[in-house]
């Protein structure tokens, strides 16, 4: 049987069992869950939805499926596919900073594909201003999308006022007690689709000042390294995101968000480009990979990041390090944090930060915790938090030419593809999109016209313009031979949304591609 058989006859007995009992839930078990379900009465509801990729920990409200086998229209056409693919996407060409050379940055291409409704990855693109550099970052959420979110909106705040020097920070400080504008901080580069909390962020705003506050009061005249500001940032706006809650709130709004934040979670992977220094830092499972291209042509794969997870040894060893001997064997159990978390770092799920005593003071102050879906939930075997930490891993990589592109990607993506064929995808899509007819350049109009009628014999979509979209509908709509199946993607494309994120999660990823040239030029200016 096809894999696309599959999904459908599977997705077509869930609604068939779901009609016929009337009141059953979805039971489907996945070897890639990324949190474990023990037992039912554990809970205030009697069921659970979960899906095979899942980084949650904290549950989602239970829901009963209510899609019928009508609901299901496979007969997309190649363009309606594309429709859909694209309507995330998002795309910049960079224009060059006043300096002697060209941004090493020439242009980004982003999409995100949603499993999740609402949607709980986030992604971010911004340069900064008030030093040098430019970020890109991929933000995957579970028990919704509340701190990947948040993260997605604040970190790189972090990360900005870490790199500013004394003085800078002075005039910051200053114009905030005289009342003048403040210097900008960040240019972002934002999709139409994105959103902002704006009554939220005025009261972030009153935390990161705090912050460099202090960063004014260690007197560094010339502010952190990179490295510092990256891990600092991490670290910072976990602990924020803690307090916040922690704190007293008349807003009845901005306490209700604030747990939403801290009882959610997110994994966070980064890079911040400035000249031909890369600086990444992961926390969690999303990934960072290089494409680089040899002198002979030949192409390779050089990743930046290490998941954290079971199946990381240098994890295992540091948790077991961080808890008594005799949790050894409870740390992790079924390759989960505590038998429930698939990523060992993440930002917020205080349930696996604070103490028991902790957790109960907070959720007893009047919160709603059933209508905000949030369990009161302690795992087995919890003794001596906290489990899990934001603290990031960092990789620096100094540029070279043959460095063409970078990759991030939420483990959506990761799940369906190796880095190996992330990076020959791209390098297609750079190939078909150097062709004649995309490129605009003279050629044979007997050439165009053959390569048309191939297109149309095989039923094919437009070449995409964007790589992280090419990288999305080969993820999704592959089969196990590698080749494009446009049955399976239809099918992957039109799944209900109660039934989608059985079978893959969402999927963010942005492409960053490298001036060769102007790596080259920082290298000799260096010399």
């Amino acid at each position: 049987m096809s894999n696309t058989c599959w999904i459908l006859n599977s997705a077509r007995n869930s609604i068939a069992t779901l009609q016929g009992k009337g009141h059953l839930y979805s039971r489907y078990i996945h070897n890639r869950n990324t949190w474990k379900v023990f037992s039912s009465g554990l809970f205030k509801s009697p069921a659970v939805h979960y899906g095979p990729h899942n980084n949650g920990f904290f549950l989602q409200k239970a829901f009963r499926h209510t899609s019928t086998e009508e609901d299901f229209n496979l007969q997309l056409t190649p363009a309606q596919i594309s429709e859909i693919l694209r309507a995330g996407e998002s795309s910049h060409k960079i224009l060059s900073y006043a300096s002697k050379f060209p941004n090493p940055v020439l242009k980004f291409e982003s999409n995100q594909l949603a499993a999740n409704a609402p949607v709980e990855d986030r992604r971010s693109m911004a340069s900064c201003l008030q030093t040098k550099g430019m970020m890109f970052g991929v933000f995957d959420g579970h028990g919704g999308h509340a701190c990947a979110h948040a993260v997605s909106e604040r970190l790189f705040y972090y990360v900005a006022v870490s790199l500013m020097s004394h003085e800078t920070l002075e005039m910051m400080e200053n114009a905030m007690e005289c009342m003048k504008p403040l210097l900008p901080i960040l240019h972002w580069y934002k999709h139409p689709g994105d959103n902002i909390y704006r009554e939220v962020t005025s009261m972030h705003f009153d935390h990161l000042r705090v912050y460099w506050q202090e960063l004014l009061d260690l007197r560094m005249e010339m502010g952190l390294s990179i490295k510092e500001a990256l891990a600092y940032s991490f670290q910072r706006l976990d602990s924020d995101i803690s307090l916040e809650i922690q704190a007293p709130l008349e807003n009845e709004m901005l306490r209700n968000l604030s747990l939403q934040v801290a009882f959610s979670g997110a994994t966070a992977c980064m890079a911040h480009v400035d000249g031909i220094h890369l600086h990444v830092a992961n926390t969690g499972d999303c990934r960072a990979i290089l494409g680089v291209q040899e002198e002979n042509g030949a192409w390779s794969c050089l990743p930046l990041t290490r998941d954290h997870n079971a199946w990381n040894k240098s994890e295992l060893l540091r948790l077991k390090k961080e808890h008594p001997e005799s949790e050894e064997r409870t740390v992790i159990m079924d390759d989960r944090l505590l038998g429930v978390l698939m990523p060992s770092r993440a930002f917020g799920d205080v349930q696996l930060k604070w103490s028991k005593e902790l957790q109960q003071s907070i959720l007893q102050k009047g919160f709603d915790t059933e209508a905000l879906n949030i369990y009161r939930f302690t795992p087995p075997n919890y003794h001596t938090p906290p489990y899990l930490t934001a603290e990031p891993e960092i990789t620096y990589h100094k540029l070279r030419r043959q460095d063409k592109f970078l990759v991030l990607a939420s483990d959506g993506l990761w799940d369906l593809l190796r880095n190996e064929d992330v990076i020959r995808l791209v390098v297609e899509h750079l190939q078909e999109a150097s062709r004649p007819e995309l490129t605009g350049k003279p050629a044979n109009l007997g050439l165009m016209q053959s390569l048309l009628l191939q297109r149309k014999a095989k039923g094919l979509h437009a070449p995409d313009q964007n790589a992280a979209t090419h990288l999305i509908r080969h993820a999704i709509g592959c089969n196990e031979y590698g080749e494009m199946d446009q049955e399976r993607l239809a099918a992957m494309l039109t799944l209900p949304e109660d039934l989608a994120r059985m079978y893959r999660d969402d999927i963010t990823v942005t492409v960053v591609y490298f001036n060769s040239d102007s790596v080259e030029m920082f290298h000799k200016g260096s010399e």
